[in-house]
């Protein structure tokens, strides 16, 4: 073993024996007694044989217990060996600690495990994703840029082993798309895409161009989180004005030929939700209720809170340079993630859905900043 790989996986093992009085004194970001509490009453609910003549109620309620259980046993185990290799490394002078190589390892494996687990540890982070592009300014231009955003996450949701149904999609004047939205379904969904909200610029030269000059394109995209059914957002039905409509865009086994799109619009608030991807106008109907509740859930939250993504124009934003978070740079191959100066040159492979580099750089960044603030807290 190295000298320096070595030193790093101490680096590791230390590291979390000085934030581990940080996290344990405020509860802080893993908070294992009160995941510990609601096990136990998830468990508890599990053994109630009511729950189990609902099979989505049970589908959930087991999912998020098979989670829990995860953080919180890893957390223990890892917990107790991190003590005993401490308190080993302690006694043993540097010229033996090379015996510790295995089980050194070994606690840097679970570590890093453990600690890709907690950067998904904020509320919701566990549900579906709704994702929605929109070109801004640009013209032509951006509408290809937005619909290279779509296959862009479309392909890193596949390589996730997420589902993607697109819930609305309307083709660009000329090229690309003037608007999508998806649902991308699976585990942690939006907790991995939630930093993808805002602004991302594109820089290349434009293939709508005949001198082949450069050009700079916008688009915006939001990311919120399906809320569940049983959701308390109230839909009055003296709020809503739903609309059918035959469907627009690409079609296919009927889609397009029958009046089978809904448009539902909130009148208080504005917000409209149209869902065209299902023959049964039923189902577009009930998808976007789902979609119109996640968006008024969002929006309370971030009133209530005061966070960064406060309203859905907030996110989208009006496609202008001063609000971009990424760009793409096609002459120099280069993704430069704005936030927090992250840069990469694999603006191919970016652009084929490999985000888990920025993604997991963002997610490291956000929680370092947590972890800083209970420190001196």
């Amino acid at each position: 073993m190295r000298l320096a790989s070595q030193s790093a996986i101490l680096v590791k093992v230390w590291t979390w024996n000085a934030s581990r009085n940080a996290w344990k004194a405020s509860g802080g970001i893993f908070d294992i007694p009160q995941k510990e509490t609601r096990l136990k009453e998830l468990e508890r609910r599990l053994e109630d044989p009511s729950l189990w003549n609902d099979p989505e109620a049970a589908r959930k309620v087991s999912q998020e217990a098979a989670r829990l259980r995860r953080t919180v046993d890893t957390f223990r185990s890892l917990e107790s060996d991190l003590q005993g290799l401490l308190e080993l490394m302690e006694e043993l002078p540097a010229e033996e600690r090379e015996a510790l190589k295995p089980e050194l390892e070994e606690a840097a494996k679970k570590l890093d495990e453990l600690y890709h687990q907690t950067l998904l540890n904020f509320p919701h982070a566990e549900k579906n994703a709704i994702l929605t592009i929109q070109p801004g300014a640009g013209g032509t231009e951006a509408c290809d840029w937005a619909e290279m955003l779509l296959r862009m996450y479309t392909r890193f949701a596949e390589r996730q082993g997420f589902q993607v149904e697109v819930v609305d999609l309307t083709p660009g004047p000329e090229a690309g798309i003037d608007y999508a939205q998806i649902l991308v379904k699976g585990e942690n969904a939006y907790g991995l895409l939630s930093p993808e909200a805002g602004v991302h610029r594109l820089v290349r030269p434009s293939p709508f161009d005949a001198s082949g000059r450069r050009h700079t394109s916008f688009a915006g995209v939001e990311v919120i989180p399906e809320v569940d059914e049983e959701v308390e957002v109230v839909l009055k039905p003296e709020e809503l004005r739903i609309d059918v409509m035959r469907a627009s865009g690409p079609g296919g086994q009927g889609v397009n030929t029958t009046d089978s799109a809904v448009r539902v619009v909130h009148l208080p608030t504005g917000i409209m939700v149209t869902c065209q991807d299902s023959r049964s106008q039923i189902k577009n109907r009930e998808k976007a209720l789902m979609i119109l509740r996640s968006r008024l859930l969002e929006m309370k939250r971030a009133e209530e809170a005061e966070r960064l993504r406060k309203t859905r124009l907030a996110q989208i934003g009006t496609g202008e340079r001063s609000e971009k978070i990424r760009t793409y740079n096609f002459p120099q191959s280069r993704v430069t993630d704005h936030r927090i100066g992250f840069t990469t040159h694999d603006l191919e492979g970016v652009l084929s859905g490999h985000l888990t580099p920025i993604l997991e750089a963002l997610k490291r960044a956000d929680q370092e900043r947590q972890l800083a603030a209970l420190a001196e807290g």
